[in-house]
C-alpha cells in the first residue's frame, strides 16, 4: 500500500491507498515535532485502522512547512518496509507543465491539486482549496498549470478582524438567520461566510473570463464544506483531491523503474 503525506500550515493529512482505492484517512494538527515524535504521531494514525509500517510500500510526500519536510524525508523510510520515498518538489515528474514566472516558487500542493483536478475533472479547472489561505489554481484548457491566487483564508480573515478590535470576538462558522444580522454574532458570521463565498466567486468569475472554454471549478481543503454551500459558482467538492493528487505523482515518478 501507499501512505500519502500532505504538510498544509494547519494541518497534516495522510491518507492510506491500496492500489487506487482510498482505504484510510486522518489529520492532525502540524507542530514543530522532532523526528521521533513524527513517527510516532504516523505510527500512531495508522494503528488505529490497524496499519504498520509492513503494509505500506511507499511513501509520498507534499510539505509548504520546510522544517516538517526536513523531518519527514528522515521518518519517512522507517515507515515502509524498503520501498521508495517521493517528495514533491522542483525536480519531481508531475507530467504538467508549469507556466508560471518561477515554476520552483509555486507550492508543492498545489501543482499536485492541479494534477488530481485534470485527471478526476477535465479542463480547464479551477481548483479552489481552503486551508489557511484560499488558494486558486489554474489548469488551462491543454493541461498546463497556468497560476493562481493566493487569498486570506476564513478563519485567519475573522481572527484579524476580532483581534484588531475591542469589542468583538470570535463566532463559530455557521449561517446566520439572514445576511443581515440581527446582531454581532450574526453580522461577523454573515461576514466571514457570505464574504468568503463572495470572494470566491468574484475571483473564479476573473478567472473564467481569462480562460478559452468554461471551466469545472473544484473545492478541496479542510474548510470547503463550511464555505462551498454558500457559493454559486463551485462545481463539486472533491474532499481527497490532494491526495489522490499525490497518488498520481507517486505512479508517474515510479514508472519504467
Amino acid at each position: 500500500m501507499l501512505l500519502a503525506i500532505d504538510v498544509g500550515n494547519s494541518q497534516v493529512a495522510v491518507g492510506m491507498f491500496d492500489g487506487e482505492a482510498l482505504v484510510g484517512h486522518w489529520r492532525f494538527t502540524t507542530g514543530v515535532l522532532t523526528e521521533d515524535e513524527m513517527r510516532w504521531e504516523l505510527t500512531g494514525v495508522l494503528a488505529l485502522d490497524g496499519f504498520t509500517p509492513k503494509d505500506i510500500a511507499g511513501v509520498v510526500i507534499a510539505s509548504v512547512v520546510p522544517s516538517v519536510t526536513t523531518t519527514l524525508r528522515e521518518v519517512a523510510p522507517a515507515l515502509t518496509s524498503g520501498g521508495e520515498v517521493v517528495v514533491v518538489e522542483p525536480g519531481t515528474k508531475t507530467g504538467m507543465p508549469i507556466l508560471i514566472d518561477n515554476p520552483r516558487e509555486v507550492g508543492a500542493d498545489r501543482i499536485v491539486n492541479a494534477v488530481a483536478a485534470r485527471e478526476r475533472h477535465g479542463m480547464p479547472a479551477i481548483v479552489v482549496d481552503f486551508g489557511t489561505s484560499t488558494n486558486f489554481d489554474v489548469v488551462s484548457p491543454d493541461g498546463a498549470y497556468v497560476g493562481g491566487v493566493i487569498a486570506p483564508g476564513v478563519e485567519i480573515a475573522t481572527n484579524a478582524l476580532v483581534g484588531g478590535t475591542a469589542a468583538l470576538r470570535r463566532v463559530e462558522f455557521t449561517p446566520p438567520r439572514s445576511p443581515i444580522g440581527k446582531g454581532t454574532v450574526e453580522a461577523i458570521q454573515s461576514g466571514a461566510l457570505y464574504g468568503h463565498a463572495g470572494l470566491v466567486d468574484g475571483i473564479v468569475q476573473r478567472i473564467a473570463g481569462e480562460l478559452e472554454g468554461d471551466p469545472v471549478v473544484i473545492a478541496t481543503g479542510g474548510l470547503s464544506s463550511t464555505i462551498v454551500p454558500h457559493c454559486r459558482l463551485v462545481d463539486s467538492t472533491d474532499e481527497y483531491l490532494t491526495l489522490e493528487g499525490l497518488r498520481l505523482i507517486y505512479d508517474m515518478n515510479l514508472e519504467g523503474e
